[in-house]
C-alpha cells in the first residue's frame, strides 16, 4: 500500500470517528430531551456526554479531519499578495505554530497527567483520559505544520486563493 493510499484510508477512518462522536452526541441530546420533557426526569449524564463528545469532536476534527485549506484564514490579505509573499507568510505562520505548540507540549502533558486525580461527575471518566485529546491535537498540528513547512522551505508555492469562488470549503 502506498503512502498516499494509507493517508486516504487513515483520513477516512478519522472521518468515521468524527461521525461516531457526532452520532453519540446527537443520541445523548435526544435522550436528554425525552427524559426531561416527556418523563419530567432530567438526567445529568446525557449533558456530560454531550459536552465530552463535543470537546473530542472539535479537537479530533481539527487535528485529523479538517484540511489545511479548509482552516480559517484572512483570505482577503492572503489572496491579494503574490506567491512569494504567500510563501513567506506560510513559513512565518508555520514556524510560529510549531514553536509555540512545541513549547506548550511539556506543560500540557504534565497538566493532563496531573488531572488523573479527578473524574467527571456522572460518568466517572478520569480527566486525564478526557483531556488527552488535546495532547493528540497538539502533536497532530505540530506534525502537520512541519510537513507544510517542509514544502514551503523547498520552494513549493502555496495555492492562490480564488476570491471569486466563495465557499465553505466543500
Amino acid at each position: 500500500m502506498s503512502l498516499r493510499t494509507s493517508g486516504v484510508w487513515l483520513r477516512r477512518r478519522a472521518e468515521n470517528v468524527a461521525a461516531g462522536l457526532l452520532a453519540a452526541m446527537f443520541a445523548a441530546f435526544i435522550v436528554q430531551i425525552v427524559f426531561r420533557y416527556f418523563f419530567n426526569f432530567p438526567i445529568g449524564w446525557t449533558s456530560e456526554l454531550s459536552v465530552i463528545t463535543w470537546l473530542w469532536l472539535v479537537l479530533w476534527g481539527a487535528a485529523f479531519v479538517v484540511k489545511e485549506t479548509e482552516e480559517i484564514r484572512f483570505d482577503l490579505v492572503y489572496g491579494a499578495v503574490g506567491a512569494r509573499t504567500r510563501r513567506v507568510m506560510g513559513i512565518i505562520t508555520g514556524l510560529s505554530i510549531v514553536i509555540l505548540y512545541a513549547l506548550s507540549l511539556p506543560a500540557t502533558v504534565k497538566y493532563v497527567s496531573f488531572m488523573k486525580v479527578e473524574k467527571t461527575s456522572y460518568l466517572k471518566i478520569p480527566f486525564d483520559w478526557l483531556f488527552s485529546i488535546y495532547v493528540l491535537f497538539l502533536v497532530a498540528v505540530i506534525v502537520r505544520y512541519l510537513w507544510i513547512l517542509s514544502h514551503l522551505l523547498r520552494g513549493k508555492d502555496p495555492e492562490a486563493v480564488d476570491l471569486t469562488k466563495v465557499s465553505s470549503g466543500l
